[in-house]
């Protein structure tokens, strides 16, 4: 007896392509699963086989993901001469989970901020209670910019092993999104004893006070679960630019806010006067380890 697969259609609005690219990069053998495990009847970069008309005839969908902000602008944006707004009101009847992948599907995201066009949404804001009657459980947002391939497969592969997932108080799955940047982080020694890098790209100190990383306020596992199972964003001389955050994109995003040398948001659950006495009383002692190379060349 053929074993039933659930059907993905995967649809992108305005969008970069990134958390297609992000999926691709997803490990091989993890994708393979996936591709084994699951019907991915659509999806405009992947399948060859099938079309928005194709998508249109179904009468039962799985798993909807949407990738990219939406806009009822139909001059803006059209997908095979459907305007997105119209096309996602169709499907999503049919659909049992609908995932948004991306910031950009999850709120707007980068779009919604910078674009002059001010009917820019996520999927969340443009669906009525008749189009989500049949879900089994919210519209799933998996913030990111863009997501880890990771979060995408855990997700699917829990919905279709458990029907249902954890969500935070923004419909993001609690198993993905419980703890921060900060945790798993090479660099947090050097942030509890306040030894700041210098400069991008060096494998030495911190890059909260000085360079504007937000790996202590952000939700995400991506210093758990690497990128391409090798590196990350801090791990490569980067700040963390809070990209799973709903306030992303921020201005100066490579800078911390400061006044009066102060940094204006100190890390998540830490009382800002207690922060700024345990940074004085580590800024006393100098680890001379901390302050070397770690590979001398």
């Amino acid at each position: 007896m053929k074993q039933y697969k659930p059907k993905i259609v995967w649809l992108q609005a305005i969008t970069c392509n990134g958390n297609t690219h992000s999926l691709l990069s997803s490990n091989p053998s993890r994708f393979e699963l996936l591709l084994n495990s699951f019907d991915f009847f659509y999806h405009p970069s992947i399948t060859t086989e099938t079309t928005i008309d194709n998508v249109l005839e179904l009468k039962e969908i799985d798993f909807l993901l949407l990738e990219g902000a939406v806009t009822s602008n139909e001059d803006f944006y059209k997908i095979s001469d459907n305007n997105i707004v119209k096309l996602l009101k169709k499907v999503s009847k049919k659909a049992k989970y609908i995932i948004s992948v991306g910031s950009c599907a999850s709120y707007g995201g980068i779009h919604a901020k910078f674009e002059q066009n001010s009917d820019i949404k996520g999927l969340k804001d443009i669906l009525n209670l008749e189009e989500l009657k049949k879900l089994k459980q919210p519209i799933i947002n998996l913030t990111g910019c863009p997501v880890h391939p990771e979060w995408i497969l855990q997700t699917l592969f829990t919905l279709k092993e458990y029907e249902t997932i954890s969500l935070d108080e923004y419909s993001r799955p609690k198993n993905i999104y419980f703890g921060l940047a900060h945790h798993g982080c090479t660099r947090n020694e050097y942030f509890e004893w306040k030894v700041e890098a210098k400069s991008f790209g060096h494998k030495e100190g911190c890059l909260f006070y000085e360079e504007g990383c937000r790996g202590p306020m952000t939700h995400s596992n991506c210093n758990r679960i690497l990128w391409n199972d090798v590196n990350t964003k801090t791990r490569a001389g980067m700040p963390c630019i809070g990209c799973t955050e709903f306030d992303f994109p921020r201005t100066n995003m490579l800078q911390t806010k400061k006044n009066i040398g102060i940094p204006s948001e100190v890390p998540l659950g830490i009382n800002k006067r207690a922060y700024l006495t345990l940074t004085g009383v580590a800024k006393t002692f100098k680890i001379d380890r901390l302050h070397k190379k770690l590979i001398e060349e």
